[in-house]
């Protein structure tokens, strides 16, 4: 008489061919995950490039147009026509400066000094030309170009702003 045993298989381990099977699939979803992290940081730095020359470059131009709607009187650039880096206004007896100083556009009546830019931003080719007499109102055009800090996978965003504006 024969008696048949059937035998049960207990594992009490894994073998090498599942152990590489696992490794294999962990690689792949790590692969993936780095390659979507990656992503989304190209993205960020991208947004934070463009949002920061942006947001300075209409910062400048709203406080330049401002400054010069308020100011009494434009000193520099001297005559129409003139084109100069620096420009010069007066508003209630005091001068002001705007001037670019080691890649930051500031203006200063002597005592203090504002920086216009932020510190994740770069001025440079700033320019101030004097238009002349519209309708008895004296013009200056600004013109400057914003780099941004953070640089993006296409390199640094870079942005030229000009804008005209007038005395009262």
């Amino acid at each position: 008489m024969k008696i048949f045993v059937k035998r049960t298989i207990l594992s009490k381990g894994t073998t090498m061919v599942e152990m590489l099977l696992y490794m294999g699939i962990f690689l792949l979803l790590l692969g993936t995950m780095m390659q979507l992290f990656s992503s989304i940081l190209d993205v960020r730095l991208e947004s934070d490039a463009t949002s920061s020359v942006t947001q300075d470059g209409r910062y400048i131009l709203a406080r330049f147009t401002y400054d010069l709607q308020n100011a009494q009187s434009i000193a520099t650039p001297a005559s129409a026509g003139g084109t100069a880096p620096t420009m010069q206004f007066v508003t209630s007896g005091i001068t002001y400066t705007y001037s670019l100083v080691s890649g930051n556009l500031q203006v200063s009546d002597g005592t203090n000094t504002n920086i216009l830019n932020s510190y994740d931003t770069s001025v440079s080719n700033v320019s101030f030309q004097r238009l002349g007499n519209t309708n008895g109102k004296n013009t200056v055009t600004i013109s400057f170009t914003l780099t941004s800090a953070t640089k993006r996978v296409k390199g640094f965003e870079v942005k030229t702003f000009q804008e005209t504006a007038g005395l009262r």
